[in-house]
């Protein structure tokens, strides 16, 4: 008894002191409202400042804090694959602090999880689902990355060969190229400017683009590029060949995409479709399918089927997928 009362006497002060805050703000946002008819929009201007830099604090804690764990688990890899990816992302974090912003989205997911189900192993398996799902989100934007840069590559070696036909350096056209070209083509090029301005050779600047692209229409400039500056020739003549091949490839690889819709299009279908019948069913009935969730037999029925969803939706994805 005594008990039930202390946690209702603690509940009740929690509520008035709650109260009192929400009194509080009212009176605040009164006052503002009162001073924004009178002085116009300056303590409105002031105000979003003030959430900005609150919003820049937090944020710059956070990354700190990220930033720290991120050097103690550096010092341990030999070799970060994720730096790489970072790279190809553009994105202005290190391998081991994306590693770090993983972790903890992924217990994030869990300690969520853990509190609406009170089932470890489930939010164990939300964990390793929230891990997963960045990685994806990661290679997703990668390869949408790759594509851009692969649609503007035609017209970045037509603007190139033009300006070497009146009379530019090559490094000249790269930087007319990084000044008016939009990402990502023209923050690679920068890139490019860069290293060359710093110290570095042409073709290690070259060399390292191709590797943070990964695109082998920009591989094939490249290689070209390199021979035309070990034996010579008409480098705005080879540029012009090999952006009319760039062109050509994309158009073909648009109609296989076309061509291919269909097959993609199923595979989607295919792996929604047991989902929204099991969401309408347990609509329509309840009960219907609580043996596949509480019995031992449904549930590795449920593990089996989940499990050949996803082995059946890559391979028609892997079917449908011609490189080209």
């Amino acid at each position: 008894m005594r008990f039930l009362l202390a946690i209702l006497a603690t509940i009740l002060c929690l509520a008035f002191f709650l109260l009192l805050l929400r009194i509080k703000a009212r009176e605040h946002k009164n006052i503002v409202n009162r001073m924004e008819y009178f002085s116009g929009s300056a303590v409105k201007l002031r105000q979003q400042q003030l959430r900005k830099k609150r919003s820049a604090a937090v944020k710059g804690k956070f990354r700190d804090v990220v930033h720290r764990i991120a050097m103690k688990l550096q010092s341990i890899q030999k070799e970060n694959r994720m730096d790489m990816k970072m790279q190809q992302a553009d994105w202005p974090l290190l391998g081991s602090e994306y590693e770090v912003m993983l972790v903890i989205f992924g217990v994030l997911c869990g300690i969520i999880t853990l509190a609406a189900t009170l089932k470890p192993w489930i939010a164990l398996a939300a964990g390793l689902a929230g891990v997963i799902l960045g990685l994806m989100f990661l290679d997703i934007y990668i390869k949408r990355r790759q594509k851009a840069f692969t649609n503007q590559l035609g017209d970045m070696l037509t603007m190139v060969a033009n300006a070497l036909r009146a009379g530019f350096s090559f490094m000249q056209a790269f930087e007319l190229i990084a000044r008016e070209m939009d990402a990502p083509i023209g923050r690679e090029v920068q890139k490019v400017v860069n290293e060359v301005n710093v110290g570095a050779t042409l073709d290690t600047a070259l060399e390292n683009m191709k590797k943070r692209v990964g695109s082998p229409d920009f591989e094939l400039v490249v290689t070209a590029v390199l021979i035309q500056r070990q034996v010579g020739g008409n480098l705005a003549q080879i540029l012009d060949t090999i952006s009319e091949t760039i062109s050509e490839r994309i158009k073909m690889r648009r109609e296989v995409k076309a061509l291919t819709a269909q097959g993609r299009a199923s595979g989607v279908v295919l792996a929604i479709l047991p989902v929204a019948l099991a969401g309408i069913l347990m609509l329509v009935n309840p009960g219907y399918l609580k043996p596949l969730f509480e019995e031992p037999i449904g549930q590795v029925c449920m593990a089996g089927a989940v499990v050949l969803e996803i082995v059946g939706y890559f391979v028609i994805q892997r079917i449908v997928d011609i490189k080209i």
